[in-house]
């Protein structure tokens, strides 16, 4: 089974993108859909995080303004929530992956958006980031319901600088240009995971965040 890493800093394309690998027929993993479901009524998540950060969970699940106002600008609280998420996060990954193993799946993607932060990038077969200038990400960020200059200056400091994840990527898919070059992009990149083959199932010991 070949594994594919799909990656990118927020306001780059990244949904956009895994939606197209979806439609290429690529079985998804998404990382920040997990977290919605960890989080949401019932969320396995919820007492946990209810702990860590009294008064931001309810019946209706995490309310994500109150967390949000408890760990902006809090690298300390940041680093307690993703304690907290990752690795509920990754057991979801792994029954993914086991599942998809066992329907004899030929290629799937990991969309995560820290693959490289938390090291994941090492248990995929071929890792694509999509990026676009700035200035495109910033106006694609500040349309979002509630965005500030400040929230996405926040944001982009917790993630890796853009220039060292290209390094990183085996493939850089850019986004500036529309639909039609990212989907072209992309079969690209499937045409060469599929050449190279799949080297990462089984799995090794999962990375440590």
């Amino acid at each position: 089974m070949i594994i594919l890493g799909l990656t990118g800093s927020i306001g780059m394309g990244k949904s956009t993108a895994a939606a197209m690998l979806r439609r290429l027929g690529v079985r998804t993993d998404d990382a920040d859909a997990a977290v919605h479901r960890l989080t949401g009524p019932g969320g396995a998540a919820l007492p946990a995080i209810e702990a860590a950060f009294p008064g931001v969970t309810g019946p209706g699940g995490l309310d994500r303004r109150k967390l949000g106002a408890s760990i902006f600008g809090d690298p300390a609280a940041l680093k307690r929530l993703e304690a907290i998420l990752h690795p509920l996060v990754a057991a979801e990954r792994d029954r993914f992956l086991k599942r998809a193993a066992r329907e004899r799946v030929g290629i799937v993607a990991l969309d995560v958006p820290l693959l490289f932060e938390t090291g994941l990038d090492r248990r995929c077969d071929l890792t694509l980031l999509v990026t676009a200038p700035p200035f495109v990400q910033r106006a694609r960020v500040l349309k979002r319901p509630g965005m500030t200059v400040e929230k996405l200056r926040d944001i982009r400091a917790r993630q890796m600088p853009d220039a060292e994840k290209q390094r990183r990527a085996d493939i850089v898919i850019r986004t500036g240009l529309g639909r039609r070059p990212v989907l072209r992009q992309l079969r690209r990149a499937l045409k060469l995971a599929r050449a190279r083959g799949g080297r990462h199932w089984p799995p090794g010991p999962e990375p440590r965040f």
